[in-house]
């Protein structure tokens, strides 16, 4: 047999593969709405972009944590408030009986990793910041593999390195269009402050994974909600108190702050149900397209140039997303707990009668 038909007969049976493939099974309505529950949240990631930008911008304000301070408090109203008027270990006090330490770590580790990396934005390009803030990515990996008993498969390796490849168009489109923003004061101290932010961001969606899929969504956010408003407050003192008072309040800045604050507590209040749908790992994967949004909305609000690397960019995320979500990650399965007077997690096993099993 020659090249020519060695080559032919290859061609053919990748060919009867394709055709023979179980896409059905690939493209699923479970995976449309993880893929577009994902894009939400990237729609929500881009709307607190846009209105900080326009306060950084427009109005020269710069408080990032006043933001997050209104966002854990709007978390704390609604979901830490609701603790309390549960029974059984689902209440607040039981619940910080026993882990209350657990959970200030927690939120020390999210409103750090908010902190962080806007910080950085005040040592380091934009460029270091789009590329290292995907260091989450492997973190979240290691962290999955050891603390949540994930096992990945070369399939999902070959679905990360796609997204991120999505991630270097973007990034080279911003090079080309010359929008490599940001101070070069201090690159080093802003790289590591963008690695510490995506190191911390890992931590706290591990914990969120483990929490949603195990206790319950309500738990998780009400806690968090709790100590991220005490620690953010705390801090806000300290660093904010002077801008604060310095701020000229007007309608506009009080909309803006009103839209970045619903913006993030939709985002916290929404993201643990599509974690739970797939894994925090994958979420993260689908959240790599919000700086794209972000660039798209830049297009009309701040008359950025278009580039055809930012739909390839898109593309290749979302071919990225798809493949690593085609094929299941195998995991134990999760330690559901019956909470009196709100359960929530609806992952637990039924027994023979449909009696949820503790």
């Amino acid at each position: 047999m020659n090249d020519t038909q060695q080559g032919e007969s290859f061609c053919g049976k990748v060919s009867r593969q394709i055709k023979n493939y179980k896409w059905r099974e690939i493209f699923t309505w479970q995976l449309l709405k993880t893929l577009l529950m994902g894009q939400g949240l990237s729609a929500l990631i881009c709307g607190t972009a846009v209105t900080s930008q326009y306060l950084a911008s427009t109005w020269n304000l710069d408080v990032p944590m006043l933001q997050s301070f209104i966002n854990y408090t709007l978390l704390f109203f609604t979901y830490t408030t609701a603790l309390l008027f549960r029974t059984g270990d689902g209440n607040i006090l039981q619940i910080l009986k026993t882990k209350w330490w657990k959970y200030i770590l927690l939120g020390l580790a999210d409103v750090e990793a908010n902190y962080a990396v806007v910080k950085a934005y005040q040592y380091t390009t934009l460029t270091s910041i789009q590329l290292l803030d995907c260091f989450i990515i492997p973190v979240l990996m290691i962290l999955s593999w050891f603390f949540l008993k994930a096992r990945y498969r070369i399939v999902h390796y070959v679905a990360v390195c796609v997204c991120l490849a999505g991630v270097g168009a973007m990034v080279g489109a911003d090079l080309i269009a010359g929008r490599d923003q940001g101070s070069t004061s201090n690159i080093l101290l802003g790289d590591g402050l963008v690695i510490l932010s995506a190191s911390l961001y890992a931590i706290s969606n591990v914990c969120q994974e483990y929490t949603v899929k195990n206790r319950s969504r309500m738990e998780f956010l009400g806690m968090l909600g709790l100590f991220g408003m005490l620690i953010s407050g705390i801090q806000l003192g300290i660093l904010e108190h002077a801008q604060i008072a310095n701020i000229q309040w007007t309608w506009q800045i009080v909309l803006l702050l009103s839209g970045f604050g619903l913006c993030m507590y939709a985002l916290y209040s929404c993201m643990p149900l599509v974690v739970k749908l797939t894994s925090a790992t994958a979420v993260n994967l689908s959240l790599l397209t919000a700086d794209l949004f972000s660039l798209f909305c830049g297009l009309f609000l701040f008359q950025y140039s278009f580039s055809g690397l930012y739909i390839l960019s898109l593309v290749t995320i979302m071919v990225g997303f798809i493949t690593f979500n085609a094929v299941p990650t195998p995991s134990p399965p999760t330690e559901s707990v019956c909470e009196e007077g709100g359960y929530d997690n609806q992952g637990a096993e039924l027994d023979e009668e449909g009696q949820k099993l503790c």
